[in-house]
């Protein structure tokens, strides 16, 4: 019998496997006119409140958060470190900074959509500064691997922040190079993130099974090469 994509999902799981797809291992994008198709619109649905904090999964949030978008390899523990994070009121995982519309799982991890694995964080302001989410942020990845991260490789895992506010763009580009100096020192390449205007791209949520995946299973994969290094203190 043929067993469904989410069938095979938990036998992959079952043996030990830290992913289900290893990933393409792609060593540039995609152009725009060789991406998948895609879809245009969603084809699958997600839950309506957030596993582990309750709130609104997809929003509307309460006037005076802020939304951030960040990409730092695999989002299961990207997500994880941020819903647990003071100040946070909703996170989400999704597919961010490529071509392909609505696109699937198994179609990101070919590297034919351009996308990036991304993490959505909505959060007050008041309570954690655009400072310390972006801290988190440069500290619990490599920003300087290119198309991947740790074992993890292809477009898919690279390094990108997708601001909504002009103060997040300064703070971005400003811990960006202060992070970059520190790093340097120790003989680290140039970074590779890129910032971006979210308003030039479309966040596609993942599939249901991929949201507060690591709250449902945890002790799933968690992959965060970093550099052990920290951001300095600062303000902008």
């Amino acid at each position: 019998m043929k067993r469904s994509f989410l069938q095979r999902f938990g036998v992959a799981l079952a043996a030990g496997r830290h992913r289900i797809y290893s990933g393409h291992m792609s060593k540039s994008m995609v152009p725009p006119d060789k991406a998948l198709p895609g879809r245009a619109e969603a084809w699958f649905t997600i839950p309506e409140q957030h596993a582990v904090l309750g709130s609104s999964l997809v929003g509307p949030w309460a006037d005076g958060t802020v939304r951030i978008y960040l990409a730092m390899g695999c989002f299961w523990g990207a997500e994880e470190i941020y819903w647990r994070l003071p100040g946070v009121v909703s996170t989400s995982v999704g597919y961010m900074g490529g071509y392909s519309g609505n696109p699937s799982y198994e179609e990101v991890c070919t590297g034919m959509t351009g996308h990036t694995e991304t993490a959505s964080v909505t959060y007050d302001p008041a309570v954690i500064s655009d400072y310390d989410i972006l801290k988190v942020f440069w500290e619990n990845h490599d920003p300087t691997q290119g198309y991947r991260q740790g074992n993890d490789q292809g477009t898919q895992y690279r390094s990108a922040i997708f601001y909504t506010t002009p103060e997040q763009k300064a703070m971005a580009e400003l811990t960006r190079d202060a992070y970059a100096e520190v790093i340097a020192q120790r003989g680290y390449p140039a970074i590779t993130t890129t910032i971006q205007d979210a308003a030039d791209h479309t966040y596609y949520f993942a599939e249901d099974y991929h949201q507060q995946y690591l709250y449902k299973r945890p002790n799933g994969y968690r992959c965060h090469a970093n550099t052990g290094l920290a951001l300095p203190a600062f303000s902008a």
